[in-house]
């Protein structure tokens, strides 16, 4: 009786406690967690314990991390991290993010088909009513119905017609760049026999619903990388694009100045003032930028290796300003004589243009992000100026008292040099991040109002290029966004 009495307490004790994962029976791929110690008390994390962070993805930060093992969420396990050498089908941290990743995509695409939007009670009749009872002026009204437009817009791939149709399969957009008022594209094509080509796409052409461009290539072609490039006017706005090349070998690099009357769909250069081809050799630029500002006519510039190179390609006079980190952004004012630069050491500087290189006094205003400056837009009244930076942050600062107003929150980037697109007439900013995310803030105060997933699966290799016109369509079109990954076009239209 006594022993059946002990049996029996035996037996409920067991019940009473849940089954140790670590003693159960597994099959042949669940194995892997024999060994690791599963007890109750392991469960949440100790106090010299960090959650993992794949732990923390799946939304289990009591489970602590394992060096060498992942706790898969669905299955409750702990899994051995092979090396990809070691199995044809490994289990890798590489893997894994991977997966979570595109099982976030998918459901982010998905939600995107569903029309919201991102400020409560914003909508089309509840505007019009406000306006009409004279509770919103005509530019709060004109910036939040651009929101809810944003949040609205919808994906449609554009049909791309070229010289070599063929061509169009394996190319892939290396990068798009719109030009000043946004009715044309520059692109830089990477060919897959190697080297890249141009072309220009006329967005006057670009017609709703049929959504459909023609692309206008050149023959000219080269088998350098392109590190920068911007839109020049030398003989009119936009006459230009100016290429920055990486040099080869004993070959030093170079900036081209490249007609846009190349291309078959631009005017012809008139026989009393012809568009000018030229080059100039210079070390391998991370940036470039063109001056519109009339005290540095047909000027551009280049940022270097710890070095700016400012260049008049009608006179050929040269000026070196020299600096303490290379200079991975620039941007030229209009109504002072002012040249900005973004610092790898992110610091942002300002050169005036009116002082000597070798002088003193060249360099003003000075600010400083916690990482490497990548992009910079100076806004139209010049008071203002937004950075981006290899850490993700995008600050709005003052140039006057040289303080951050505002920060834009969400932005991804670890190391690349990603460009922000501002679009002050619709209040809206633009940047790709490096987990292939479109992200659309408002200027006014930050708010996040869109995140657009990419078409294809993320991958650092195919970040998406885009370009946002005011006036898809022509003079009656409206504003829309292209977005260019791959081989493939988009455009997410106003509707």
């Amino acid at each position: 009786m006594y022993k059946g009495s002990w049996r029996s307490r035996r037996r409920c004790g067991r019940r009473s406690h849940p089954q140790s994962p670590g003693r159960r029976e597994h099959g042949p791929s669940e194995r892997l967690n024999e060994g690791i110690p599963q007890s109750p008390q392991d469960s949440g994390p100790r106090d010299d314990e960090s959650p993992s962070t794949s732990s923390n993805t799946a939304g289990n930060s009591s489970v602590p991390e394992l060096p060498g093992f992942y706790f898969d969420p669905d299955k409750k396990r702990y899994f051995r991290l092979l090396p990809g050498h070691n199995n044809c089908n490994p289990l890798t941290m590489e893997s894994i993010q991977q997966k979570e990743m595109e099982k976030r995509r998918q459901q982010l695409m998905e939600e995107d088909k569903q029309k919201k939007v991102a400020r409560v009670g914003c909508n089309a009749l509840s505007l019009l009513r406000k306006r009409q009872l004279g509770f919103l002026k005509d530019p709060t009204y004109s910036r939040l119905a651009h929101e809810l437009r944003v949040s609205c817009m919808q994906k449609g791939k554009v049909h791309v017609q070229s010289s070599d149709p063929s061509a169009l399969a394996s190319d892939q957009f290396n990068l798009i760049l719109a030009s000043t008022n946004r009715d044309r594209v520059f692109t830089v094509i990477d060919i897959k026999a190697g080297g890249s080509k141009y072309s220009i796409i006329n967005l006057s052409c670009l017609q709703i619903p049929s959504l459909t461009v023609r692309m206008y290539e050149n023959l000219y072609f080269t088998n350098r990388k392109v590190n920068c490039v911007c839109w020049a006017s030398l003989n009119h706005l936009d006459s230009h694009i100016l290429l920055c090349r990486r040099g080869i070998a004993k070959t030093p690099g170079c900036a081209t100045l490249l007609p846009a009357s190349l291309f078959s769909h631009s005017q012809p250069a008139t026989a009393d003032q012809p568009d000018m081809l030229c080059s100039f050799r210079i070390p391998s630029a991370w940036s470039c930028a063109w001056s519109l500002n009339v005290q540095a006519n047909n000027c551009f510039s280049t940022g270097l290796s710890r070095q700016v190179l400012l260049t008049n390609v009608v006179t050929g006079h040269r000026q070196l300003f020299r600096t303490c980190s290379d200079v991975l952004a620039q941007q030229f004012a209009v109504l002072a004589p002012l040249l900005f630069n973004g610092c790898r050491s992110g610091e942002i500087f300002a050169i005036d243009l009116r002082s000597q290189s070798r002088g003193k006094g060249w360099k003003t205003l000075s600010m400083a992000h916690d990482s490497a400056v990548t992009s910079m837009q100076i806004l139209q009244q010049e008071q203002c100026l937004i950075a981006s930076d290899m850490a993700g942050k995008i600050k709005l600062w003052d140039l006057r008292t040289t303080k951050c107003l505002r920060q834009f929150e969400g932005h991804v980037n670890e190391y690349a040099q990603l460009p922000l697109h501002v679009h002050e007439e619709e209040g809206l900013l633009m940047a790709v991040g490096q987990d292939c995310y479109t992200r659309i803030w408002s200027l006014r105060d930050a708010q996040l109002l869109r995140t657009i997933p990419s078409p294809y699966p993320t991958s650092k290799e195919d970040i998406p290029s885009v370009a946002f016109s005011s006036r898809l369509g022509g003079s009656r079109g409206g504003p829309g966004l292209l977005m260019a990954v791959r081989q493939d076009l988009y455009c997410f239209c106003y509707n």
